[in-house]
């Protein structure tokens, strides 16, 4: 029998409008998360503190080990189950718009600094990571890209290149950009063989409208599950040997290397 991984996505509320309304919504979601057998739960961009907040988000900000981060911790050790969420990381007189997992002993896993900041308010506030890394969990290697990251083929081809399976996007995707959710995303699965899960919000903040429609692109081009445009958490069992298959019979990623220095 071939590797299953449970993976659930929460399209939280995005009006939740303090860090501890945020803390209560996910210690509510998380009996029926637990209940589905989940071994991991992803959450969307800067969950933790929310988006659309202008220069709250310094005053929001933590570091890796903050209080929030142990918060989420607790609840993932006392659900056992692992929490991968966005979060404003403070690191001396940096801010990153970051993302980490903790897992079901409350250890974390690993963590991403996101790389490509977008214009607008995060160029303001945030300096750019530096490089992709991989956890494995559950004998599942793992990434993370944020929002604007998965919308470089390059990025996904990196991570893919590096042996990751799954690539967990946490996003704050406006209503207006539909169909970045509904084609290109998807796509970072199909052409490099791995499994997707994109974390959207769901609803207004701040006169801000999010699209929601969070899903789970499988990786032979297909859609395991998608959401709406209210919040809710959705689910998809991950069949990891799906990924040797698909990147088998599509070898994009061995192929490419016979394109030649100034392409590859």
């Amino acid at each position: 029998m071939g590797r299953s991984f449970c993976l659930a996505v929460g399209q939280s509320p995005a009006e939740l409008s303090t860090p501890q309304d945020r803390l209560d919504w996910l210690a509510n979601a998380l009996p029926a998360v637990v209940a589905e057998g989940t071994d991991l739960l992803v959450l969307p961009e800067l969950f933790a503190i929310g988006y659309n907040i202008g220069d709250q988000v310094v005053a929001r900000s933590e570091p890796v080990d903050g209080p929030t981060a142990r918060a989420i911790a607790t609840l993932a050790k006392a659900y056992g189950v692992a929490i991968h969420y966005g979060v404003a990381e403070a690191d001396g007189d940096a801010l990153f718009n970051a993302a980490q997992c903790f897992g079901p002993d409350g250890t974390r896993l690993g963590g991403h600094r996101k790389l490509a900041i977008p214009p607008g308010f995060e160029r303001a506030h945030f300096t750019p990571g530096q490089g992709c890394t991989l956890f494995t969990y559950r004998d599942v290697r793992i990434a993370t890209l944020i929002c604007y990251d998965a919308e470089f083929p390059e990025t996904a081809r990196y991570v893919a290149s590096l042996g990751a399976e799954l690539i967990l996007a946490p996003t704050a995707l406006g209503a207006q950009w539909e169909w970045v959710a509904q084609r290109m995303i998807p796509t970072r699965a199909y052409e490099n063989g791995v499994y997707l899960a994109y974390a959207n919000s769901a609803g207004v903040e701040n006169g801000m409208p999010f699209l929601g429609q969070s899903f789970i692109a499988t990786p032979d081009g297909h859609e395991l599950v998608r959401a709406g445009a209210q919040p809710e958490v959705i689910y998809g069992t991950l069949q990891l040997d799906k990924v040797s298959a698909a990147q088998t019979r599509l070898p994009y990623l061995r192929d490419r290397k016979a394109l030649g220095p100034d392409i590859r």
